[in-house]
């Protein structure tokens, strides 16, 4: 019983049900907005703000498009949204926090895997390299 404990409140599953929950709350956010104010946009341009209705009839046979091209503009928001308003000003915060760290890797000069500055070794291709903090000694050919 002790290790299902320990699992439950193991610092990843409580961070994913926290996300979990932000994100539904989130859904609903979007969603909402979408309904209030970017459908009425869609109206006003395409006429008629809800696509559920629209039915293909073949042979006595309904197929209900407007339900999936409804859900298909929801989708296009709700992603644009996120992306416009999450994915894009956090990834410009985390760019300008990372200008000042300095690197802790480097590229292998053979086989262009990362490896740490230190390394004397690769450890993917195991071709020596010499370390980052050294200065490469050049010899000059005797004459």
């Amino acid at each position: 019983m002790s290790g299902f404990k320990k699992f439950l409140i193991r610092g990843n599953l409580v961070e994913l049900a926290v996300a979990f929950v932000v994100g539904a709350a989130f859904a609903s956010l979007v969603k909402d907005f979408a309904t209030s104010f970017i459908t009425p946009l869609i109206a006003l341009i395409g006429g008629e703000p809800d696509y559920t209705d629209l039915v293909l009839t073949i042979n006595g046979t309904k197929f209900p498009y407007g339900v999936f091209v409804t859900s298909a503009i929801a989708f296009l928001i709700t992603a644009a949204i996120v992306y416009f308003l999450v994915v894009l000003p956090t990834t410009k915060l985390i760019e300008r926090m990372d200008r000042g760290q300095e690197a802790t890797e480097r590229e292998c000069p053979q086989c262009l895997s990362d490896i740490p500055l230190k390394a004397r070794r690769c450890r993917y291709c195991t071709a020596e390299v010499v370390p980052a903090t050294e200065t490469p000694t050049v010899e000059t050919p005797m004459r």
